[in-house]
């Protein structure tokens, strides 16, 4: 079973307001992040919002933590539900390819270019776990060396939106000044 989760708790500083509502082809980008999840995932939750158009989970063990405390709280959940495997996105990812499960699979591995897509086994909550309450270097990077992802490199770059500039560049429209 595999459980679906948008991480979505930054504070879009970047952006200069809520980019999980910035719209993308007439949907905010947090709706086009679940339903893509929805497409491929038993079930799809959203950490660190506690509005959203899926079930929401709070950053695990608060928030602040970055993708990771998102990612943890998800993998506690689906090892309490008896998922196998979390496929994690982040809300500013844009347009996924359709076949990600497929070039993810077997897990854990994560893109090389953007490591907050991947897919994890539910057992690796426990080497997650023990990261954020570590001292040592709170990163997707690290987590992924820790588990030993595979990092998998794709045709083609996955939108990043940090900025009203690059969803005006996937939108062929001038940014709000």
């Amino acid at each position: 079973m595999l459980l679906g989760v948008v991480l979505a708790g930054g504070k879009s500083s970047r952006f200069g307001s809520d980019k999980a509502l910035a719209e993308l082809d007439g949907h905010s980008l947090l709706a086009l992040a679940v339903d893509t999840l929805s497409g491929w995932c038993e079930r799809v939750v959203v950490c660190g919002r506690e509005q959203a158009p899926a079930p929401t989970l709070p950053d695990w063990p608060r928030a602040g933590m970055g993708p990771l405390g998102g990612l943890a709280a998800a993998l506690r959940h689906a090892c309490d539900e008896g998922y196998e495997h979390v496929l994690s996105c982040g809300v500013d990812a844009g347009r996924l390819p359709d076949d990600l499960p497929g070039l993810l699979q077997p897990g854990p591995a994560c893109l090389i270019d953007q490591p907050v897509i991947g897919l994890w086994p539910a057992s690796a909550a426990s080497v997650l776990e023990r990261l954020l309450l570590s001292d040592e270097r709170h990163s997707m990077r690290h987590f992924a060396e820790l588990c030993g992802a595979r990092e998998v490199r794709i045709a083609g770059a996955i939108p990043n939106i940090n900025t009203p500039q690059d969803l005006a560049a996937l939108t062929g429209l001038q940014p709000p000044r």
